[in-house]
């Protein structure tokens, strides 16, 4: 690609991919911080071929000498092999949750949205924001761990749609029999499936002796048994890629978020935006642990004197709270004191 601009030292160039389950579209865009330029859109299959035809492409397209970096939106799991096989051949590669493209496009005021049109936002955006982190694939028995734990709380989800059937089956007027034994038969046959997912779990975290020793001691908090401490190892990979407290609560979509305008108080909730599975996954715990565990039950208390119509503010604080505790005691190597804990809650309320 001819450039009508000569590169700097501040230039960048980057290849902005929109994936989708069958083809990916990118684009790529050079930017020297006040002046930028995209090449045309491309459309390859989302394939082996396809992607050694992106590296190619690009490649020819790129200016030399210069590094080029690879930028994809996190969608399911279609992203997953190209990043891989970018990953593979040593390109710097970055993926980003769909909600940051999504503002980032609001702020440029982009509007449309197409295939076309979203290469070329990740592509400007790949130069627009120059502190995105590399992404790196998470190690193989985290991997593992995330797939076994995601299938159980899908088949856990199954077991309770069918369970509300199998009681409105039940009590309806001369319901056939055979029905109510084939609910009882695909509810029998998931149990079955998720005691064995879980004990493949086990095992699985029984094989690393650090990871096994490090979720057991952890597992001493009330309310967090030693699956869910998996699950949300598994889904952080282990904490690899989290730097601050902050960055964690983000990820998890637990970050608060203020609204405010002119003189009314600002409305407080969290965004939500960030891994749903972490939030389903922390939400029983919070609510055993608002019970049973005493640091905590103070701390939800006192969040219920303040909001007497809204409990539901309360368990959202005890998962946040939690999350940040695993991770703490996790980075730390410490074991759990729940003294020290009501300790540090009340410092939080004084101040």
């Amino acid at each position: 690609m001819t450039l009508d601009f000569t590169p700097n030292e501040w230039f960048v160039q980057s290849v902005g991919i929109d994936i989708a389950k069958s083809t990916f579209t990118a684009c790529i865009c050079m930017s020297n911080v006040c002046e930028s330029q995209l090449s045309e859109v491309v459309t390859f299959n989302n394939s082996k071929q396809g992607f050694n035809q992106l590296l190619k492409w690009a490649r020819k397209e790129a200016i030399k000498g210069f590094p080029l970096r690879f930028l994809m939106e996190a969608t399911g799991v279609y992203y997953e092999s190209l990043a891989y096989h970018l990953y593979k051949l040593k390109q710097t590669v970055y993926v980003v949750l769909a909600n940051k493209v999504h503002d980032y496009a609001k702020y440029e005021g982009i509007k449309t949205k197409t295939d076309d049109v979203d290469a070329r936002v990740i592509a400007r955006m790949g130069c627009a924001n120059r502190n995105l982190y590399a992404w790196e694939p998470p190690a193989p028995i985290y991997r593992e761990l995330k797939q076994l734990t995601r299938t159980c709380a899908s088949l856990k989800k199954i077991r309770v749609a069918l369970c509300n059937q199998l009681e409105a089956v039940t009590h309806a007027e001369e319901m056939l029999p055979s029905i109510i034994k084939y609910y009882e038969r695909a509810i029998a046959n998931i149990d079955k499936q998720i005691e064995q997912i879980q004990i493949e779990i086990r095992k699985k975290v029984e094989e690393d002796a650090i990871l096994h020793a490090k979720i057991k001691r952890i597992a001493a908090i009330k309310g967090l048994t030693e699956d869910t401490i998996t699950a949300i190892v598994a889904e952080t990979n282990g904490f690899a890629f989290i730097t601050s407290r902050k960055q964690l609560a983000s990820y998890a979509g637990l970050d608060v978020q203020a609204h405010a305008s002119g003189q009314q108080d600002p409305k407080r909730h969290i965004s939500k935006r960030g891994n749903v599975h972490v939030r389903n996954i922390l939400y029983m715990p919070a609510l055993v642990a608002a019970r049973f565990e005493q640091p905590m039950r103070i701390m939800y208390e006192r969040i219920n004197e303040r909001n007497p119509t809204a409990k539901k503010i309360g368990v959202t604080a005890i998962m946040r709270k939690l999350l940040l505790l695993v991770y703490t005691l996790w980075k730390n190597g410490e074991e759990y004191d729940a003294n020290k804990i009501k300790q540090q809650y009340k410092k939080e309320v004084a101040c």
